[in-house]
């Protein structure tokens, strides 16, 4: 009989095999790795998600052996490389993982600013605004950006208690994440016109690619 090799997600080591009293097939959970979304076969097993080894090892550039005779996994491969692309931004401390397609991508900076809606000498504020474009964005046809807001944990506090607004779109930014003394968030209705590869970018966005650097 063929046994297929699973994995736990979020236990170190863990192996077992596919026929296991109360297991199902989670169909309704989706696997990225490295900011790409993969097919796999998950179930949960006790109340622990479970994905294929080899799945989980290919993904990462790395080979599963498998000896029957010995009764051995061997896992080899070149594990200093994994097929992403990494985006460093030593200014305001952050860096965002990319699938391995984005190499190549350029960064657009901007400024975003906020005023007052009640008051027209009221709360003024502004910051960075960065973009990561695509390697294959052109002119003649855009694809969605990875768009970036910078702001002081102090100016992320006002925003917060409206005292100045971004745009007039009634929806604030979304924190992505924050270090010490930025906050990082996504700008409301960044991919409203649907160019091509938003989709990609809402699949990028949801594997949490940003990390705070401190």
């Amino acid at each position: 009989m063929k046994k297929k090799l699973l994995i736990a997600l979020g236990l170190t080591g863990v192996i077992a095999a596919s026929i296991a009293v109360g297991a199902y097939a989670a169909t309704d959970i989706k696997l990225f790795i490295n900011g790409k979304i993969v097919n796999a076969d998950l179930q949960i097993i006790d109340g622990s998600s479970y994905v294929p080894l080899r799945v989980v090892s290919e993904s990462l550039g790395a080979n599963v052996k498998w000896d029957e005779g010995n009764r051995e996994i061997s896992i080899t491969g070149q594990t200093g490389q994994v097929d992403q692309s990494v985006y460093e931004n030593t200014q305001y401390g952050f860096r965002f993982m990319l699938p391995d397609s984005w190499k190549g991508y350029t960064i657009v900076t901007d400024k975003w600013e906020g005023h007052s809606v009640w008051d027209a000498q009221g709360k003024e504020a502004s910051g960075a605004s960065l973009s990561i474009r695509h390697p294959e964005w052109t002119a003649e046809q855009p694809r969605q950006d990875i768009s970036i807001l910078v702001f002081t944990v102090d100016q992320w506090n006002e925003l917060q208690q409206d005292k100045f607004h971004i745009g007039a779109v009634p929806i604030g930014p979304s924190e992505l994440t924050r270090n010490d003394k930025y906050v990082f968030a996504l700008p409301a209705r960044y991919n409203f016109a649907y160019p091509d590869g938003y989709q990609e970018v809402e699949d990028i966005l949801k594997s949490n690619p940003i990390q705070p650097m401190n």
